[in-house]
């Protein structure tokens, strides 16, 4: 039995701890996003921020650190103190991806805490508006008379749409060279222009480009169409294959040792806002599909992202020194 007056000296110890987190926040949150203004993460988080600024009643203030596939972005958060006030707003290829593919400063699983999972989707399999490629039987047979001619742009090395891509590869048999970017935007705007030739992105960047025709949909990488784009195939539809899907993710992490009180607090504020019947529109109208869910819930999907990735990783020989 612990004595009476080491329960009162522990009790004693947390009061601070729960006071702190009770009162939370008093100052505004630094939301650290691992990408460029414009990239699907930003646009995602400048859509639920302001939501969970008004039920936090402090501003949430968006902090976009691209770079060096978001592992600055991370390990800002994983070293920043466990306060509530700094937090993460993010896809996977930082946490899920490129560990597997380099060393990071930083591990996954124990350097943060997560909070909820906002919203999932598929990715597009695009090409620009003058390409010859007309749809995905007609790139996979070109890629196949001329390994390596056409290329892909990406995010990064370790995207989720880099590590799509090579899925796709490995499945269709196919030759296509990667051509990595800082970033989404400058990708999408280099294959607007003709200057690479398809390229893997999520719905909400890409939606509006498709909508004018200035890219062309092939086909969608997930399990079933999507109701913004209804007749677009999916990969597998279109081609026969099997198992092509990638997507992305964007989940809201802390540092790991962020109070309970505190995560409990941002959870109930992320779910709230996320499940609200005119958020789960505007996610909806932007080619996501809303979550919000618990952070034992986001733990488990988190940790199966991870090792999924892992696999896929290590199946396409890819690596980043």
């Amino acid at each position: 039995m612990i004595p009476q007056r080491l329960l009162i000296v522990a009790c004693a110890a947390l009061l601070p701890v729960l006071a702190a987190a009770q009162a939370y926040p008093t100052k505004p949150i630094r939301v650290v996003l691992p990408v460029p203004a414009g990239g699907t993460p930003d646009v995602l988080a400048r859509t639920v921020a302001p939501g969970m600024a008004a039920l936090l009643g402090q501003q949430l203030v968006i902090d976009n650190r691209g770079g060096a596939g978001g592992r600055i972005a991370a390990e800002m958060v994983a070293t920043a103190a466990p306060d509530g006030y700094t937090v993460f707003m993010t896809s996977p290829p930082c946490l899920t991806i490129l560990p597997h593919m380099s060393k990071v400063p930083y591990h996954t699983l124990t350097d943060f805490v997560p909070v909820s999972l906002i919203s999932t989707g598929p990715m597009l399999l695009l090409t620009h508006a003058a390409s010859p490629v007309t749809n995905t039987k007609d790139l996979i047979a070109r890629a196949k008379a001329a390994p390596g001619k056409l290329n892909y742009s990406t995010a990064g090395n370790g995207t989720a749409n880099h590590i799509g891509m090579e899925i796709f590869k490995g499945i269709a048999g196919i030759n296509i060279t990667h051509v990595p970017y800082a970033g989404a935007p400058q990708s999408v705007i280099d294959l607007i222009a003709g200057r690479v030739d398809v390229m893997l992105n999520s719905i909400p960047p890409a939606l509006p480009h498709v909508k004018t025709g200035k890219l062309r949909a092939l086909a969608l990488a997930g399990a079933a169409r999507s109701p913004l784009l209804p007749e677009v195939p999916t990969i597998d539809e279109a081609t026969g294959l099997r198992g092509v899907h990638a997507g992305s993710w964007l989940g809201f992490l802390a540092p790991a040792g962020t109070p309970r009180a505190i995560v409990a607090r941002l959870n109930a504020v992320a779910v709230q806002v996320v499940q609200s019947a005119d958020m789960r529109a505007r996610l909806i109208a932007q080619g996501s599909d809303p979550v919000g869910n618990s952070p034992q819930e986001f733990a488990a999907f988190l940790r199966t992202d991870y090792e999924k990735n892992g696999a896929a990783v290590k199946l396409a020989g890819l690596r980043v020194e």
